[in-house]
């Protein structure tokens, strides 16, 4: 417990400006259009190739001079589709190796960043090795399947001083960062009190089935990583992963990154002096999840309280909108979501009613995030991330700490003199996840 106490106390999570990598107002820093030279390659590497690993692949090949050399992933089946769909995007193929185990593509010396786009139990650890290979990162949201992984992320970061940028693409659209300078003009008047939610109704677990053996192709015993042991279930395999503890945090983590993010980018807020949190297996108890399909939790901060709530298999949410995140001010409410932002005025108020018309995203947000890594990439000037390892640490931990009070039933308190909670048994069990099957969180 002390050695613990000790890492986190060395490792404080850092705030304002340094933590959201945004200038003095809180917002992303504008920057221009990357353009690089067609003979000016970079070469990456894409590691798990299932999800947004792909997505952020063909992100990446959107750019010129930006050139895949490798793709990685525990199942050929998936490696074979992606093959193909790469000759459909006229890349040619034949100068692309496949991998099954990731440290073979690290060893590659000609590859200058890599993608990481596997399930969340394995950000920390091929972030970190891959830093230690001297290359830099890309990696998918959450960054950390732990608040201790996340802490160690960016304590590597830190060592070894490469480029790592998190997979939070909503830091990089247009239409959010408007939103944001709205909600800190002051126009909404006092905020009190802050909605975050996430209604999707086309999410549900899979169907329990029994064990099996692993299909063919699929290396699972290196899916399953630092995790514990366990045979094969397809309903806790590719997409499904989502909702097992030992890989991933449920709704919370997949979707409550993106969206706490902005709750605490608009209220410039760190982190939470208290947070509780009550919900279940509401939607589909029989079928097979642990995470749960419905949760509702509250965040105490200085001066306002936010509210995550989320539900699987419901798509009529808040202000009729499946996800978003409302600024309840006493002039009016902010509303913001992936598809736009309005203000809708508070009727009570008769002095300083304000309203604003519903304003569309117009730009691609993860095109834009990853132009914005490249441009870093080959600038070398670290502060002009959208979304550094912190940032990503930050809110990875927020979100965590709300499935930590979902799942010791308690109200959690935070030192944020000793960061970490004021239970010693909730930190003793959950600040950390432990490493199976013979693979260790490296010490920073």
């Amino acid at each position: 417990m002390d050695s613990r106490r000790k890492f986190l106390a060395q490792s404080t999570l850092l705030t304002g400006a340094m933590i959201f990598g945004l200038d003095s107002s809180g917002l992303a820093r504008t920057k221009k259009k990357i353009s690089l030279s067609a003979n000016d390659k970079i070469n990456f590497g894409a590691i798990g190739l299932n999800g947004m690993g792909w997505s952020d692949t063909q992100a990446a090949l959107n750019i010129p001079g930006v050139n895949l050399v490798a793709l990685c992933d525990i199942d050929q089946n998936v490696l074979d589709q992606r093959m193909k769909d790469l000759s459909k995007l006229n890349v040619d193929t034949h100068k692309i190796a496949q991998y099954g185990d990731y440290r073979k593509l690290l060893d590659r010396k000609d590859i200058d960043f890599v993608i990481i786009g596997t399930p969340d139990h394995w950000h920390a650890l091929i972030m970190i090795h891959a830093l230690q290979s001297g290359k830099d990162v890309y990696v998918e949201k959450p960054v950390g399947n732990s608040i201790g992984e996340c802490q160690a992320m960016v304590s590597a970061q830190k060592k070894y001083n490469k480029v790592v940028q998190a997979g939070q693409w909503q830091r990089s659209q247009k239409h959010f960062k408007d939103a944001v300078e709205f909600v800190q003009s002051g126009q909404l008047g006092n905020i009190r009190t802050v909605k975050v939610w996430c209604y999707q109704g086309w999410m549900k677990p899979g169907p329990i089935v029994p064990d099996t053996a692993p299909p063919s192709g699929v290396d699972f015993q290196t899916w399953l990583g630092p995790a514990p042991l366990r045979t094969f279930n397809s309903s806790r395999f590719h997409f499904n992963f989502r909702w097992f503890w030992d890989y991933a945090g449920g709704l919370m983590t997949d979707w409550g990154v993106h969206l706490i993010d902005y709750g605490l980018i608009g209220m410039k807020a760190s982190l939470p002096k208290s947070i509780s949190a009550l919900g279940g297996r509401f939607a589909y108890p029989e079928l097979l999840e642990e995470t749960p399909d419905t949760l509702t939790t509250l965040y105490e901060f200085e001066g306002f309280n936010m509210v995550w709530d989320s539900a699987m298999g419901i798509d009529n949410g808040s202000y009729n909108r499946d996800h978003g995140i409302a600024y309840i001010g006493n002039n009016g409410t902010l509303i913001l979501n992936r598809g736009g932002w309005e203000v809708i005025e508070e009727k009570q108020n008769k002095m300083h009613k304000v309203s604003k018309p519903f304003a569309p995203s117009v730009d691609n947000g993860l095109q834009n995030h990853m132009e914005n890594f490249i441009t870093v990439l080959k600038s070398r000037k670290l502060d002009d991330l959208h979304c550094p390892i912190e940032a990503g640490a930050h809110i990875a931990t927020v979100s965590q700490m709300g499935n930590i009070a979902y799942r010791t039933g308690k109200k959690l308190e935070w030192d944020s003199n000793q960061n970490q909670f004021t239970d010693s048994m909730v930190n003793s069990n959950f600040l950390y996840k432990e490493y199976h099957n013979g693979y260790h969180l490296p010490k920073i």
